[in-house]
Parts: structure tokens; C-alpha cells; sequence
């Protein structure tokens, strides 16, 4: 590159901007996908001060930026300026249009600083300067600022650019400072923003004008022509649509409601319009509306009803419609082609999933089928079928489009996992060669069938029964917001569940250093949760910003997927015929025996005395919920110490342990687990450790689904605390001591037991049976009193109970 000239400051005056003129290609707003959207300058909407040595308004400053950007326009070639931005520092890479909005900037108001998280390139927009540069290989930076980030330099223009227009503005700058940029006042969410109403909204048009107004748009009434969107009410799509709306339509225009207005103006930021979009199910191809943008209950009842698509390694994808010919996953020298891929980057508001197979059909070859889009979106999808020539040439596709899609080699990662994520590729979701419960569980119509041709005792057919079904897999994976039904996140390999928690252990120490409100600690957050939302693919991806939110929706929930994926193992493929009765093959499966217990036998009635005693009802809202015991059952698992094994060990309790109905089979087969890591807050605070608890009113927290799926279980098990138990009232500073000696913890918490009504049952077990009181420790982080044991030789399942929880009226019951 040859030598430089240099431009500062003051750039060509021109004609004033008059109210409401375009100025699309200078690039002043982006909206929330990082799109250029139009911008109309607003005398309204800036403040008439002086922002620069010369005195001049905003207005005068903005209008002359609007002549200078139509001159750079003209005279520079987008090549040009490409050289002037790296000549300059700043990043030259980009389409056209970036590399026009960043030149004019540049050029006019001077370089900008580099991002001080990751160094990338900082960018202006309405509000702020942004950085949308690569934090890591997981997700894109977040960094903003309205401070004026720029560089006290003067700007480099190598020799041979431009024409003699260019040479003039060389001369004729004689100011050695740049004017400042103004941004949009805070107060202004919607500055830059122009915005049609139609039909009834909940507020008369006039006051929105005023209330639009105020908040720096600009309201159209005439066109939609040009606008940043049309407000509309949802009743507007029943009454067949104005012609606005049509007309919106028609040009790919943003049709909202009237709460994207009302949160923008609350949250003092332009929310994301496609969460507030009313009529993408309208669109002539069928557009549906993604599950994250429904209500939550419609996408509850869309994910329960929706039909599970890929199950396993060797399923094939049900949208293709080959394996109703026979089709099936091809395979070659080891490895099967089949790859499900996601990719989660919160910073880009991205959230997508890809299927890739190669079927082979019988008689017809062999067939690539390809997909990918947004979870819940299938008519927004591309997706394709294609015959292929022959298998050499179909592997040929199949090994470009992994590199295309990961930046990675197939068979490396196929063979010994060897896989590097790079910045807004996917990654591989690494199914393991199985079923998932959701599609290999029993249905609805098989359930009832299966226990009448069980040989199992009728009461332990009917908890088998539940135990194999698709439904309550499903309403855990809901519930979790795993339920994508394009990808198998119930059948994970262990490779993929070891990776998950690694990242999990990552982030949970970086936790312990990172300061409050601070950019730095937030860009680590949201890299984090785009890391872990893209392994652990979820239709409701958000910011993890704290340990309980980690233990809540991280720890807790790869703790239940891990005992999603043994279910899967255990029950395998169940959708054939029932008459070789299922239940009683995956009964032999578990390892153990359930023994229903007499009603009127001591065992039940110690039970049920030990539950009434010990539980508090779950509140939700204002409803309060009761629960009746049902069912009891005896267990004797092979994955746990046997009776009589653990009947000879020291200081033996009977104590609560919360599960769902999800999570059951896993302990029957494999026993109880550790916790996956330690973390400051109920729950984990004791480490990698088994935790029970003597207040049923604790295990019935975990236990309750929720209101409109009632029945539930509780285990009743057997620890031994060991010699000694060491007492606690806050978390410990070095769980990982107590992992180490294997010794018994009790937590104490705010309540207890009263230890007068407890009592010994048999072979020296005591049942802290007693009605829960104040303890007197108000400080700590424990509701009920927990018990830690660490390890699982130590714990045995003794009784399983089942409940109904039943909303009740506490007022009734105080007054009988």
C-alpha cells in the first residue's frame, strides 16, 4: 500500500435534511436481526445543542453527514473503501452495504476503538456502539457503549484512492477534530422508527401518535410504504385483514402487536418484532408461528401433541417420508451417515437445528434428505430430498455439507469425536445408537393393553405402566424445554452427556470470580448459555446469570436428561405388538422387585403417619395442593444395598427423596446418583453427594409436575449417616473434604422435626417422624433439613409412594 493522506473532522456542508427524508443507505439503525432498517431524521427526536467545536447543532451536524455520505457514495468504489477501513484499523470484511455504513463513519466522524472484550469491530447504531464481533467460537459478543469510542488519530487515505473530488476533501479539511455522534436519548426507544397503525387497538390511534411521538418515532398513516412496521390488534387477522395489513404482507413488512409497543416503551429498548408478530401463520406458504414466539401453553400443547421425527442413530427422519419405502440409514466402513447438528448464539439471536442422512431405499438408492431452520418453524425451513447418482457421490455431498455446515472433517469426528466449533457454525448433537423414550415408550393406546396381558401383579403392571410410557418422557422434556421433536435429546451418547457437564463445571467456577454488573462478567453469561443451549438444544434458550439459575436449569436439568437417556436404554422400542407382554420384559430389565403393600399392614400406616406429619402443602400462586397417598410399594433394587446388607450399617435413617416421574426408572435400575457437582444453594451446597431430606414436604417440591398432571412419587430410603454426622447451617467452604471421607452431613434447616414424635422402626432404623416446627436457624439457606451421604453404598430404596397432589381449600379445612 502506498503513503497516506490525511482527512479529520469537518467534512462537506450541504443542504439542511428536511422532516421525514429518507436517509436509507447511510446505515444509522439496525433493527434486531442487525439488518439496516430506514431511518427518517426527526428534528423532534435530537436535541438542538451543540456537539462539536464549531457550534453547530445536531441537526446541522446530521444534515452535512447526509451530504457527505451521498459524496462517498459517488466517488468510492466499495473496493476503495475496503482499503481506507484497513488502512484505518477497522474491518474491512463484510457485504457492501457494511462496508458503505462503516466507510461513511468512518470518514465523517473518525476510526472507531476496537471492542475491549474481544477486539472486534465496534459499530454504531440509533442507541449505542455495538460490538457483534466473536466472543468465542460459541457465541457473539454483546459489548455496547454510549460513551464516543474513537481514536484520537487522523484518518489514513492511501494515495491512489478516489478521483479529484476525493484530493479536494483532503485539502479543504483544516479542523484537526471530528464532530461527535449523537445517539438517540435513552428516553427514546423507538427513535428512528417509523410506524403504521391499523384497525381498533386497545388505544385510540391519536394517543399512540402522541405516545409514539414522545418516544422518537414517527407515525405513517397514509402508506406502509417504507415504515419499520405495522401495529395491528390480533383480532385484525379473524376480520380478514385491512388492506394495510395485506399490503404489509405482501412486502415482508413486520406486522405486530400492539405489546411490542407497550414492552418497548417500558423496557426503553426496541424489542425483537418477531416475538410480537401476528400473522406469519397467514403468509400464502403457510408460515407457522416458531413455538418460542407462541403463548406458553400453546407451545406446551403444540410440543405434547407433536410428533417425534428423528429418534436415534439409525432412524430415519420422518419428514422424508423414505422409510415408508423400506428406507434405511446408510452405512460404510463403520460409520452411519446420520447427523443432527444445532446451534444457539444468543448474542445473535440465533436458534437452529440441521438433519442430515443419506437413506438407502430399496430398489430406488440411495437418497440424501437435508433440513434445517428454527426449532418449531418447519415451514420456514429448507429442506430437500435429492437421488443420488451413486454412493460414492452421495458420501462426496455428504462429507462437504458437514465441512460446510461445522468447518469441521466428517470422519474425524465420526470416528474419535475430534471436533472444534468456529464461530457461527454447528455442532454436532451426538446421538447415541438407540430409541428415544419418547418415540420407543408405549402410547396412549397401548398402555391399557399392556397391563391386561401383564403376568405382573395388576398394581405393579399399572406402575409399569406408567414407568414405559411416552407420556411422562414427554411432559419432562417439555417441561425442561428439550422437546424440539427434530432432534433426540432423549437418546444422547454418554460422550455427549460427559461433554455437557464439563461445560457445566466451566462455567460454574467461573462463576465464583466473575464481578456484578459488569460487561465483561455478562458477555462470559451469554457465551456460557450459547454454549450450553447448543449442546443441550432447548426451545426457550436464555442467559444463565447466577448459581441458582445454573442448578435450576443447567445442573438439575442434564441431571434428569442423563436419566432420560438410561430410560431409553431400559425400554428400548415398545411400539410394536403388547400381547408378548413389554411390561413384565422391562420389569426383569430394572434388577428389581416392587411389592405393593397392604393398606392395613404396619409398614403402610407407619408411612402414612411419617407423611401426614412431615408435609406442608406446594403453594402455587394463591392454590395451595394437598396430597393423598395411594399406592405403597416395597423395593428391593440390585442397583442399592440389600436389606439386609444395610440393616448392619451405623447410625440408619428413613428419610424423603424428591423425584419425578421421569427420573424413576434410572434409580430402580442404576440406584441413586450424586449430585453432578457442588454449587453455593439448596441442593448442591453439600457437593457431589446424595441428598435426602426427613420433611416430605421438601421431596414433594420435586415430585409435583404440575396442576393438570397430578400423580406423582415419592421414595422413602434407607441411609446410613455412618459414626459420625457432621452438622451445618451454611453451605461448606470445602464440600470436596467431605466427598473425601464419605462422612454423613445434616443440613439444618430454618424448619425440623419435632424430635419428640420420633421413633424407631425395626433393626435400629429411626423414623424422625414429628410434625415440622421453627428451629431457630432463620439464617439458613435450607427450608427443611437436609441429609448428605456420599456414597452410594450408603443409601438403599426402600419404599416407593404414590401420590395424588389435590388443590384444597385451606380456609375449609382451618373452619372443620
Amino acid at each position: 500500500m502506498g503513503p497516506s493522506r490525511f482527512l479529520c473532522g469537518k467534512a462537506l456542508a450541504g443542504k439542511s435534511l428536511q422532516r421525514g427524508t429518507p436517509v436509507r443507505s447511510q446505515g444509522l439503525g439496525k433493527d434486531a436481526s442487525g439488518d439496516v432498517e430506514p431511518f427518517y431524521f426527526n428534528e423532534d427526536t435530537w436535541p438542538k445543542v451543540s456537539n462539536n467545536e464549531n457550534g453547530k447543532s445536531v441537526a446541522e451536524v446530521a444534515a452535512e453527514f447526509d451530504e457527505f455520505c451521498k459524496a462517498v457514495k459517488e466517488h468510492l468504489s466499495v473496493e476503495e473503501m475496503r482499503r481506507i477501513l484497513e488502512a484505518n484499523g477497522q474491518d474491512p470484511s463484510g457485504s457492501d452495504d457494511a462496508v458503505l455504513t462503516r466507510c461513511q463513519d468512518l470518514m465523517f466522524y473518525g476510526p472507531l476503538e476496537r471492542c475491549p472484550l474481544c477486539n472486534g469491530q465496534l459499530e454504531c447504531t440509533r442507541r449505542n456502539y455495538e460490538c457483534r464481533g466473536a466472543y468465542s467460537e460459541w457465541s457473539t459478543c454483546v459489548y455496547y457503549t454510549r460513551d464516543n469510542p474513537r481514536k484520537d488519530e487522523s484518518l489514513k487515505v492511501p494515495e491512489d484512492i478516489g478521483d479529484s473530488t476525493v484530493d479536494d476533501w483532503v485539502k479543504r479539511q483544516q479542523s484537526k477534530s471530528y464532530p461527535q455522534r449523537s445517539l438517540a436519548p435513552e428516553d427514546k426507544p423507538l427513535a428512528g422508527m417509523t410506524i403504521s397503525l391499523s384497525g381498533r387497538l386497545a388505544r385510540r390511534h391519536e394517543d399512540w401518535r402522541e405516545e409514539i411521538e414522545k418516544h422518537g418515532g414517527v407515525v405513517f398513516t397514509k402508506s406502509v410504504i417504507g415504515v419499520t412496521c405495522l401495529v395491528v390488534s390480533p383480532a385484525e387477522r379473524e376480520r380478514g385483514g385491512s388492506s394495510k395489513l395485506v399490503e404489509a404482507m405482501e412486502r415482508g413488512i413486520p406486522v405486530v402487536s400492539e405489546a411490542w409497543l407497550v414492552d418497548s416503551i417500558e423496557k426503553k429498548r426496541a424489542e425483537p418484532m418477531d416475538a410480537y408478530d401476528v400473522v406469519s401463520d397467514l403468509v400464502p406458504e403457510g408460515k407457522g408461528i416458531p413455538w418460542d414466539k407462541q403463548d406458553p401453553s400453546e407451545e406446551a400443547l403444540e410440543s405434547l401433541t407433536a410428533e417425534l421425527k428423528l429418534y436415534g442413530k439409525r432412524a430415519v427422519y420422518k419428514d422424508s417420508r423414505l422409510e415408508d419405502q423400506g428406507g434405511h440409514i446408510f452405512e460404510r466402513d463403520g460409520i452411519i451417515y446420520n447427523c443432527a447438528f444445532s446451534n444457539c448464539d444468543l448474542g445473535r439471536r440465533l436458534n437452529e437445528y440441521c438433519i442430515m442422512q443419506l437413506i438407502q431405499v430399496p430398489e430406488s438408492g440411495i437418497h440424501l434428505y437435508y433440513k434445517k431452520g428454527r426449532v418449531g418453524d418447519d415451514p420456514r425451513a429448507e429442506e430437500r430430498v435429492e437421488q443420488m447418482p451413486n454412493e460414492d457421490d452421495a458420501v462426496k455431498e455428504f462429507t462437504r455439507l458437514f465441512e460446510l455446515l461445522t468447518g469441521n472433517e466428517f470422519e474425524p469426528w465420526e470416528r474419535e469425536k475430534k471436533f472444534g466449533k468456529e464461530h457461527l457454525k454447528f455442532f454436532p448433537v451426538d446421538m447415541d445408537d438407540g430409541v428415544d423414550v419418547r418415540y420407543g415408550g408405549l402410547g396412549l393406546r397401548q398402555m391399557g393393553v399392556a397391563a391386561a396381558h401383564c403376568k405382573l401383579d395388576s398394581l405393579v403392571a399399572n406402575f409399569m405402566k406408567v414407568l414405559c410410557s411416552q407420556e411422562i418422557y414427554r411432559y419432562a422434556m417439555m417441561e425442561m424445554g428439550h422437546d424440539s421433536p427434530d432432534l433426540p435429546m432423549g437418546m444422547l451418547s454418554e460422550s455427549h452427556l460427559k461433554r455437557c457437564e464439563e461445560v457445566l463445571l466451566g462455567f460454574r467456577d467461573a462463576l465464583k470470580s466473575l464481578p456484578e454488573q459488569d460487561q465483561k462478567a455478562y458477555g462470559t453469561m451469554v457465551d456460557f448459555s450459547s454454549k450450553w443451549f447448543t449442546l443441550m438444544h432447548s426451545t426457550r434458550p436464555f442467559t444463565i446469570r447466577n448459581f441458582q439459575e445454573l442448578a435450576d436449569h443447567v445442573a438439575a436439568r442434564l441431571e434428569s436428561a442423563r436419566d432420560i437417556v438410561d430410560a431409553s436404554h431400559v425400554l428400548g422400542e415398545m411400539t410394536g405388538a403388547t400381547l408378548d407382554d413389554p411390561l413384565f420384559d422391562r420389569y426383569k430389565k430394572l434388577g428389581c422387585s416392587l411389592t405393593p403393600l397392604d393398606k392395613d399392614s404396619d409398614d403402610y400406616k407407619m408411612i402414612l403417619k411419617y407423611l401426614e406429619k412431615t408435609y406442608e402443602p406446594v403453594k402455587l400462586g394463591d392454590v395451595v395442593y394437598g396430597a393423598s397417598v395411594g399406592n405403597i410399594f416395597e423395593v428391593e433394587s440390585s442397583a442399592c444395598p440389600s436389606y439386609k446388607d444395610i440393616k448392619k450399617m451405623p447410625n440408619k435413617v428413613l428419610l424423603w427423596c424428591g423425584t419425578r416421574s421421569s427420573n424413576l426408572l434410572r434409580h430402580l435400575h442404576k440406584g441413586f446418583l450424586p449430585s453432578i457437582c457442588s454449587m453455593p444453594v439448596p441442593g448442591y451446597m453439600f457437593g457431589r453427594a446424595i441428598v435426602c431430606s426427613d420433611a416430605a414436604a421438601e421431596a414433594a417440591r420435586y415430585g409435583f409436575t404440575s396442576v393438570d398432571r397430578p400423580e406423582g412419587f415419592l421414595v422413602l430410603a434407607i441411609a446410613s449417616l455412618g459414626e459420625k454426622i457432621t452438622e451445618i447451617i451454611t453451605a461448606p467452604e470445602d464440600p470436596e473434604s467431605l466427598e473425601e471421607k464419605k462422612m454423613g452431613v445434616k443440613g439444618l434447616g430454618q424448619k425440623t422435626t419435632d424430635e419428640s414424635e420420633h421413633f424407631v422402626w425395626k433393626d435400629d432404623i429411626k423414623v424422625p417422624c414429628g410434625r415440622l416446627i421453627e428451629s431457630g436457624n432463620k439464617n439458613s439457606p435450607l427450608e427443611y433439613n437436609e441429609y448428605a451421604v456420599y456414597d452410594p453404598k450408603q443409601v438403599s430404596i426402600r419404599f416407593l409412594v404414590g401420590v395424588k397432589y389435590e388443590e384444597q381449600n385451606m380456609e375449609m379445612d382451618t373452619a372443620e
